[in-house]
């Protein structure tokens, strides 16, 4: 699973995803059957870098951020402290 119904439709299309609906569930989720390991590449392409990874059972558990680029005027470059200590 790669995403929810509220996930960005293009990006979901760039990875190959299909939209499907479970029996049971009230929701719908983006799903692809590419390996992690090719999901992680294409969305490494798109500027997306892995925070953490887990464990839920037998479920791999990847947790990814992009840095926006609609905020960067938001905070000058002197406000924003990145692993320094304050």
């Amino acid at each position: 699973m790669v995403g929810d119904e509220h996930s960005d439709p293009n990006l979901m299309h760039y990875l190959g995803a299909t939209k499907r609906n479970m029996l049971g569930n009230h929701f719908w989720e983006y799903y692809v059957h590419d390996a992690p390991r090719i999901v992680l590449d294409k969305l490494e392409k798109r500027g997306y870098r892995v925070i953490s990874m887990t464990g839920v059972g037998q479920t791999l558990v990847w947790c990814l951020h992009k840095e926006s680029t609609e905020n960067s005027d938001f905070l000058s470059a002197q406000d924003i402290a990145v692993n320094r200590p304050a």
